[in-house]
C-alpha cells in the first residue's frame, strides 16, 4: 500500500494532471469516486484509520504525535516519537498479518515508532545502523552522513530515498504487507496551495515514483501476486485566513503570561481546518468551557462549534475515555485555517497557502483509492468508500480478518460473499 499524502480526490478529474501510472492503475483495477477521511482530516490519525478500520473514538490518535499536557495549565505539546503501543489503541493491520506468521514493512509510515510487529522498516527518521539502512549504503543509495542528517534535506530527496528504500525491501525480502508513505504533495500543497504549478508538479513527481515500485513487482516477478492499493489521508483545500483563537481567549482573561511560559484555564490547538480546545483547570471546566463557547460563537471564521455530545457522530473519543480527547472542536469557514498565537490580532491574511483539518464531510477533504493487481478486478468504477474499509480489505485479500472493525471488506474487490 502506497500512501500519497495529501492527494486529494478532486484532483484526479483534471485532465490536465501529468500522472500516466496512477491513470492506468485507476483504469485496469479498482478505483473510488473518493474516499472518506476520519476527523481530524490530519496525516496521523488517518493513516492509523486506514491500517485499523477504525476512527479516533477508537484508535485514539488525535494529531501528528501525542498530546501531553503539562502541570499548572501550561501549554500542550505535540511529541511526535512515541511508541506506537502508547499512541495506537487498537489492532492494525500489520499486527494481525504478524500474528498470522506473515512478514510486515514499512516505509515511513506513521504512529508505528518501534511497533514489535514490523519485520523490515526504514523509518520517517532512518538509523545509519538499521537494516535496510545498511543495505542501501552498500549499494551506495545513500551515505551514512546523509541518513544522520536526513531530517534537514529536502522533502523531494526524502521521497527519493524512501522510495529506494521500498524498492530495496520488496526486491531483497518480498514482504507479504507493505505500508510506504511519501510526503512531498503535502508540503508542496501547504506551501503553495492545492493545485498550483507547484502542486502538478509534486503529483507528477508522486507518480514517477509510484511507477517505480509498479516496476519492481514487474521485474521481479511479484506482480503475479501482489495486489497494489494507492491512497491518500486526506485532501486539500486554499486559504486567505488565519483564525488565532489564543489571541481572543488572552483579551477574554483565559490566558495570561505568568512567569516563563504562559498558562491559561483554556488552549486552542490548530488543527488546520478544524481546532481542539483542552480546558486546562479542571475545577472549572463546566464554565470555562460555557465561556468558551459565549467567546467563540460568531467570531470571524468560525464555522461551527462542537461539543462533547457531537464528538460520537464525529468520531471523536470522550474525554472521559482519553486524556486526548478535547473539551470542544471548533471547525472553519473555507478560506479560513486556525493557528496557535496567542499574540498578535485576532484574524490575519496571508498571501497563499493550503491546509487539511477541516470536518471529514468537506467534499475537498476527500482522498483517493486505487487497487491494482493480483485479486483485484478489472475497470471496476465504484462510489465514495470510507478509508475504514481499507484495512478489512487488505485482510481479505491476505486470507485475514479486521474482527473489530468499523469499515467493512469492498464487496466489488473481495466480493459479498466473503
Amino acid at each position: 500500500m502506497i500512501s500519497l499524502d495529501g492527494f486529494p480526490a478532486y484532483a484526479l478529474d483534471d485532465p490536465r494532471l501529468p500522472i500516466p501510472t496512477l491513470r492506468k492503475l485507476a483504469r485496469e483495477g479498482v478505483a473510488a469516486t473518493s474516499m472518506r477521511p476520519v476527523n481530524p482530516t490530519v496525516t496521523w490519525p488517518n493513516h492509523t484509520a486506514i491500517v485499523t478500520g477504525v476512527d479516533a473514538s477508537e484508535h485514539h490518535v488525535l494529531f501528528n504525535g501525542l498530546l501531553t499536557r503539562p502541570d499548572g495549565g501550561g501549554r500542550p505539546s505535540i511529541e511526535p516519537w512515541r511508541e506506537k503501543e502508547t499512541m495506537v489503541h487498537a489492532p492494525t493491520i500489520y499486527d494481525i498479518a504478524h500474528q498470522a506468521g506473515l512478514t510486515t514493512a514499512q516505509v515511513d509510515w506513521v504512529a508505528i515508532y518501534r511497533a514489535k510487529t514490523i519485520t523490515w522498516q526504514f523509518p520517517e527518521l532512518p538509523d545509519p545502523n538499521g537494516v535496510i539502512e545498511r543495505e542501501l549504503i552498500a549499494d551506495k543509495t545513500v551515505t551514512a552522513e546523509q541518513l544522520r542528517t536526513f531530517e534537514d534535506s529536502s522533502q523531494a530527496w526524502q521521497d527519493e530515498i524512501w522510495t529506494a528504500a521500498a524498492e530495496e525491501i520488496l526486491e531483497k525480502h518480498k514482504p507479504n504487507l507493505l505500508l510506504f508513505h511519501l510526503l512531498t504533495l503535502d508540503d508542496t500543497n501547504h506551501e503553495y496551495g492545492p493545485m498550483s504549478p507547484a502542486s502538478f508538479t509534486a503529483m507528477a513527481f508522486l507518480d514517477a515514483k509510484v511507477k517505480q515500485i509498479l516496476d519492481v513487482l514487474q521485474r521481479t516477478g511479484l506482480s503475479r501476486h501482489a495486489a497494489l492499493i494507492v491512497v491518500s489521508d486526506h485532501g486539500f483545500r486554499s486559504f486567505k485566513h488565519k483564525i488565532h483563537p489564543n489571541v481572543l481567549l488572552r483579551k477574554k482573561g483565559l490566558l495570561s503570561e505568568g512567569p516563563g511560559q504562559p498558562k491559561g484555564d483554556a488552549w486552542v490547538l490548530s488543527e488546520g481546518g478544524t481546532a481542539v480546545v483542552y480546558v486546562t483547570n479542571p475545577d472549572r471546566k463546566a464554565s470555562v468551557v460555557s465561556e468558551l463557547r459565549n467567546i467563540l460563537t460568531g467570531a470571524e471564521g468560525i464555522d461551527h462549534i462542537y461539543g462533547v455530545e457531537d464528538f460520537p457522530k464525529l468520531g471523536y473519543p470522550l474525554p472521559a475515555v482519553t486524556d486526548q480527547a478535547p473539551d470542544l472542536v471548533l471547525n472553519a469557514v473555507p478560506d479560513y485555517m486556525f493557528s496557535n498565537e496567542s499574540d498578535g490580532e485576532f484574524v490575519t491574511e496571508v498571501a497563499t497557502g493550503g491546509t487539511h483539518g477541516y470536518i471529514n464531510t468537506d467534499p475537498k477533504m476527500q482522498a483517493i483509492f486505487i487497487a491494482w493487481g493480483a485479486g483485484i478486478p478489472a475497470g471496476v468504477r465504484i462510489n465514495s468508500i470510507a478509508n475504514l474499509d481499507v484495512a478489512p480489505t487488505i485482510a481479505a485479500l491476505l486470507g485475514l480478518e479486521m474482527k473489530q472493525a468499523q469499515g467493512h471488506a469492498i464487496p466489488e474487490i473481495i466480493g459479498s460473499g466473503r
